[in-house]
Formats: C-alpha cells, structure tokens, sequence
C-alpha cells in the first residue's frame, strides 16, 4: 500500500470506523486517535477553548452491577429499614454516624471514606435517580452514560469532550503534547466517554498501549518506523500527511502514558483493582498530562445473594472502594495536586428495600453518589428517600442525577452544563471552595 495514496485512507473512514487505540492492529499503526478524533478544531495549535480551567481534573469512579445504596448510607433512624432487612440491616451501634438529626449514617467498612468526610473531602447526594427508572443494567447504566432516560445517544463526557477539548496537546517546545484529553483504565471504553470528535485511551495495562504489529510480524517494523519518521503533515493535508500526524500524536500519548506509569507512587496503595486503575491515574496527574478526565470502574455489586450485613461481600466491595480512594487522594496530597482533582462516584441503580430469599437484595432505583476532593462541598445533601412511601417497594428518588452532572459541569470543568446535557438542570451546588 502507497502511504500517499489518497484512496488509501480518508477523514471519513477513521472518524466513521471511530478507530479506538486497539493497539493490536497488524497492518497499520493501533494508536490511530489524535488528528483524526480530534477534528474539527478552532486551531491546530490549541488543546481547548478559551475559558476552560485546563489544570482541574474529573476522575470518575464507576461502581458497576448496582450498588445497594440502603447499606452504603444507612438510614438507620428508620424502623422501616431494619423490618425491611432482617437479616442483612446494619445495626445501629455499628453504623458510623453521619447526621443524627436525620439517623443517617455509613456502612462500617467505609472508615475510610468517613476518615475523608470528617476532613471536609467528601460531599454525600442522597436518593439520586431518574424517572421512570429501568431495571435493567445494560439500559439504565446506558442511561447514566447518555445523561438521557431513552438511553441513546453520545455519552455525557462524551460531548464535554467535543465541546471543550479539540487536540491532544499545545504543540509548543517543551509541552505534553500527546497528552489525550480523556483516559478509560480498562477493556472497553465507556459509552460515557463516547462522542463525535473526540475519543478517549482506552486501555487495561499501559504495558500493550503500544502498536503489536511487530510482535506478530517483524516485517511491519519498517512501514511502522516509516509512517513516524515523516515529517510533520504538509499544507497541502493529503490523506498520507493525516495518517503520519495521526501516527505521531498517538505514538507520544503512548509514551508518555507508559513512563508516566512506570514510576513509583509516592504512597502504598491497598490490592485490589480499583486501587490499580486510581494508582495508574495518580501516576499521569503526577507526570503532568494534561488529560482532563479520567474513567475507572469496580465491578461486582450485583448482590442478589449472599450480601451480608457487616462483613458480607457487599462490605468487602465499599471497603475496597473507600481504602482505594482515600490512598489516591493521599498520593495526590503527596504530589500537591489534590486540589486540582475532583471524584466523581455512580452506579446504575440501587436495591430494592427488602432483601431477598437468597439473603441479597434485587435491581431498585435511587441511591447515593458521591464527590470527593478539598473542593466539594462537605456534608450530607438532599432528602433520603422516604421508607413508607415506595413505588412498588422501590425507593423514589429526590433528586435527578443530571442536576449533580451539570453542578460538575458547570462549577468544576468550566463547561456548558445545558449544551453538553441538552437541557436546562439546576446546577447541584457541588463546590464548598473553590
């Protein structure tokens, strides 16, 4: 294949294909992302618009399978819940307290994460959801992802990125240019992080966020080195001038994402996955990147059976969650950038009220979210839901997710909250300093 063959290759069929960084690509570079995703933009020289706080940061914790919210902030002034859970409530003398005036209060293995809301680093929305909520993991995490109750469309960071962000890097001498505006720790992007222009990295070790085509045939080595080796794309903006700069931005993004990882965190960090993923994001923040959001996921809050109370599996999920968040933000502290970045955690539903025949509890609605950092507004938020009034022994919730995406949106990142969630939300008031 010619590499100046303008039939070879076409604007259209890298951004139609949306080609993510598979890296295993045997025929032509995996990391095909920067020019090709980053299009169009205002000017080649600018990594976003103008007015965009470009030194904060959005990390968002994705609790996947449904986290049982009635166990995570415990209502514990509520006879109704400990009717309603018999055998897997979480008594009262071990709740860690949060509010008595409201008799709520924090699973006992979220120590850590009650160590972070006493430092004013944690701000708890209660009975988040959406109406008409879907049961269904695939259609309401889609939701979530949307920010839309039909499900469909680009992803809510998705269109942040479109809207605010338009290349990988300044381009000048001595900047990080390759940095990619949005990073997924794992195997699959997100639908979340999913728009029309900008893609996000993806990937689950930054050891195979390389091109492979050499490890299955050397001979690829020299079209590789070929395609890197061009000069920059020229005025005229041929197809073989587009793949070269996409080849190039990508192949930097590659190797700064893979030394920034290399190092050592400045803290220890527990082991488990998520402590992983955040070590792995605490590790770019550190060497500079300037990657505005990053994504990771804990896995396995589907606890139709065997939930347990105290020290059940749903216990060992929030501690690993709690453990993992607060070492992040002790690292960050440790690197002064604890300031610059605010977490962000969801999942796709709660659990219904009573607990099942298996000792779990099924697919509900509404639960809390929580942010994270020395920015957010501390405290407990909201209304909890109430215990009596139920719809159809679902928790009805109070407050609409996408007030707390467009409080994120609007005071956090700078962006247009009512363009990138295609309406108006009120803003949740999400900053306690800024």
């Amino acid at each position: 294949m010619d590499l100046h063959d303008s039939k070879a290759f076409t604007r259209r069929a890298f951004l139609g294909r949306g080609m993510m960084l598979a890296s295993a690509s045997l025929a032509a570079p995996g990391f095909v992302q920067g020019a090709a995703l980053g299009l169009p933009s205002p000017s080649a020289m600018l990594s976003s618009l103008a007015g965009v706080p470009e030194d904060r940061v959005l990390v968002v914790v994705q609790l996947s399978g449904g986290n049982d919210g009635l166990n995570t902030v415990v209502p514990y002034g509520m006879d109704e819940y400990y009717r309603a859970r018999r055998g897997i409530g979480i008594g009262r003398q071990q709740v860690l307290e949060l509010d008595s005036s409201q008799g709520i209060g924090l699973h006992p293995a979220l120590e850590s994460m009650k160590e972070l809301y006493d430092a004013g680093m944690c701000s708890i929305f209660q009975g988040v959801g959406y109406p008409n909520p879907n049961r269904s993991h695939f259609k309401s995490m889609d939701i979530w992802h949307t920010a839309d109750t039909s499900g469909t469309g680009e992803g809510w960071i998705g269109r942040y990125l479109d809207s605010e962000c338009v290349g990988f890097g300044k381009g000048e001498s001595g900047t990080l240019e390759g940095s990619p505006p949005a990073v997924s720790i794992g195997r699959d992007t997100p639908l979340a992080m999913q728009g029309m222009k900008v893609k996000p990295v993806s990937f689950e070790s930054a050891e195979v966020f390389r091109w492979l085509g050499e490890d299955h045939d050397r001979a690829l080595k020299g079209t590789y080195d070929q395609l890197n080796r061009r000069e920059q794309a020229s005025a005229s903006a041929s197809n073989a001038d587009f793949l070269t700069k996409t080849a190039l931005d990508a192949q930097v993004s590659s190797d700064l994402i893979r030394q920034a990882v290399s190092t050592r965190p400045l803290v220890e960090y527990p082991g488990n996955g998520l402590a992983r993923q955040l070590a792995m994001i605490s590790q770019m923040i550190r060497a500079g990147l300037k990657t505005r959001i990053y994504y990771a996921t804990l896995g396995g809050f589907d606890t139709h059976a065997g939930q347990g109370g105290p020290n059940g599996r749903h216990a060992q999920l929030l501690r690993q969650m709690a453990t993992s968040i607060q070492a992040f933000y002790r690292d960050l502290k440790a690197q002064g950038n604890d300031s610059r970045v605010m977490t962000l955690t969801f999942s796709e539903f709660g659990r219904r009220v009573s607990q099942n025949a298996s000792g779990g509890t099924d697919h509900g609605t509404a639960a809390p979210m929580f942010l994270f950092g020395p920015m957010v507004r501390p405290g407990v938020h909201g209304t909890h839901p109430s215990m009596r009034d139920l719809d159809g022994g679902d928790l009805k919730h109070t407050l609409d997710f996408r007030h707390v995406y467009s409080g994120v949106l609007d005071t956090w990142m700078g962006a247009d909250a009512d363009a990138i969630l295609g309406r108006r939300y009120r803003p949740a008031l999400v900053l306690g300093r800024s």
